[in-house]
């Protein structure tokens, strides 16, 4: 993601843990992306897997309301959550369709996102999958459909075919793992600027434009 330089100002480097499967993770791109369009400053954003649930087998049988009691959700907590997650979501101009979704492990996604950063489309590929996942109900799991997505994007879907089937990403997804572990993140979204920042949650874009601003003066720069 970049904005139209109105000065001198030199990108601000962003690292966001994120999970496919993390319907805030997708109203805080959003909050995020509206911050930098309201301070004019430009960024570098570079996405790394976070698995909220690397134990959810590929195909997942059961409703919203099942997957939530498995995390440890009562009945009667799900139904106000959900209004208040498709709230925010709408809030954002997110269209998020809980009766359609499709539950599945997303490590394979996650492959597919450090794939498309190979063919410099990883910031499209992510905005592609929480798209069609939270609002078109299609499979984010599997290797023939993930590779349906690459080529909606007009990627090669063969080589992101034989990259999932080959687990090529594998280490990769492993790697922002670990590096997650290391910085003490717990749960996503989760922003780090220029590698000395953190931001946790899907925070109001006010406040990620004033790190953004706070960064550019440290920088001794000024946006025009």
């Amino acid at each position: 993601m970049t904005t139209e330089r109105t000065s001198e100002v030199s990108p601000v480097k962003v690292d966001v843990w994120s999970d496919i499967a993390c319907p805030w993770c997708y109203i805080g791109k959003r909050k995020f992306e509206q911050a930098v369009a309201q301070s004019g400053i430009p960024v570098q954003v570079e996405y790394h897997a976070f698995e909220l649930a690397p134990d959810l087998p590929q195909d997942f049988e059961g409703s919203e309301q099942d997957y939530l009691e498995i995390r440890g959700f009562s009945a009667d907590q799900v139904r106000p959550l959900l209004a208040r997650i498709v709230g925010a979501a709408s809030e954002v101009g997110l269209h998020f369709d809980y009766d359609i979704l499709l539950h599945t492990n997303m490590n394979k996604g996650h492959q597919l996102i450090r794939w498309a950063k190979t063919q410099e489309r990883q910031l499209d590929m992510v905005e592609r999958l929480l798209a069609a996942h939270f609002e078109e109900g299609r499979h984010v799991g599997r290797d023939e459909d993930l590779a349906d997505l690459a080529a909606e994007l007009g990627l090669d879907r063969e080589d992101a075919l034989a990259a999932l089937r080959d687990d090529r990403h594998v280490d990769d997804v492993q790697a922002d793992q670990a590096r997650a572990r290391q910085l003490g993140i717990q749960g996503v979204p989760f922003y780090v600027f220029e590698g000395q920042y953190g931001v946790s949650g899907a925070q109001d874009p006010s406040t990620f434009a004033d790190v953004l601003r706070q960064l550019v003066e440290q920088k001794g720069e000024e946006v025009a």
